[in-house]
């Protein structure tokens, strides 16, 4: 029988609070954004965003990506990343006239914007959460009505509490509230803010799930399906 644990339990172990994630990713290059995400946040803030595009990091470990994009976008750019642990190195300079770029250390459970984005992302993150699907839901609500989500999730760590996986029936209701999910890199995309409902409820998660497909350890996160009506499945 897995012991599942709290978020609050989750975000002190060592398998999320020393996460290596995105300390060391890039907007671009082999170890990037661009690469990861198969699209250039930046180049798409310059055509989707007008002359304040918002970007929001989840995870974004030392905010490389984001400081980099703060060079190549309009000064009313606001530019935020959020992440458990926070820089650990100094943040890249710039300039005074340039976007504003907001990097805060907290628990993504326990925060949320001031503000819509037109960008939100978050690369090999969700590995990281308890609620991945929770998480899921209110960055959808957190985008503009034209903005886009994109992140990376792996359908194979959710369960159910017995322990049988989930991953077909999390996404299908993904994809009927309007997802794309791009199974070969692990993406999930959403073009256009909006309330999005699942017919699940977190039970807990398993900071001892083990390795995941990008090698490093991971966490399971496991949920009672809850279909229209209120019958547990």
């Amino acid at each position: 029988m897995v012991r599942l644990v709290s978020d609050s339990e989750l975000t002190a172990s060592s398998v999320v609070a020393n996460s290596t994630m995105n300390r060391e990713r890039g907007l671009g290059g082999v170890n990037s954004y661009v690469r990861e995400l198969g699209f250039d946040p930046a180049a798409w803030l310059r055509e989707h965003g007008g002359a304040a595009p918002g970007w929001l990091d989840l995870c974004s470990g030392e905010g490389r990506a984001l400081a980099e994009a703060a060079r190549v976008l309009p000064a009313g750019a606001e530019l935020t990343g959020v992440d458990l642990v926070g820089p650990v190195r100094p943040v890249l300079r710039i300039p005074p006239s340039g976007p504003r770029l907001r990097l805060v250390t907290a628990a993504l459970g326990d925060w949320a914007p001031d503000r819509s984005y037109h960008l939100i992302t978050c690369v090999h993150g969700l590995h990281y959460l308890g609620d991945q699907l929770g998480a899921i839901v209110r960055a959808a609500s957190w985008l503009t009505p034209d903005g886009r989500f994109a992140a990376h999730f792996d359908p194979e760590s959710v369960r159910r509490p017995d322990g049988s996986g989930a991953a077909r029936a999390v996404v299908a209701a993904l994809r009927a509230a309007g997802f794309e999910y791009r199974a070969r890199r692990h993406l999930l995309l959403l073009d256009g803010g909006r309330p999005v409902r699942l017919p699940f409820e977190y039970a807990g998660a398993d900071p001892s799930a083990g390795p995941n497909r990008t090698g490093q350890p991971a966490v399971g996160s496991y949920y009672r399906c809850t279909p229209p009506g209120g019958t547990e499945a």
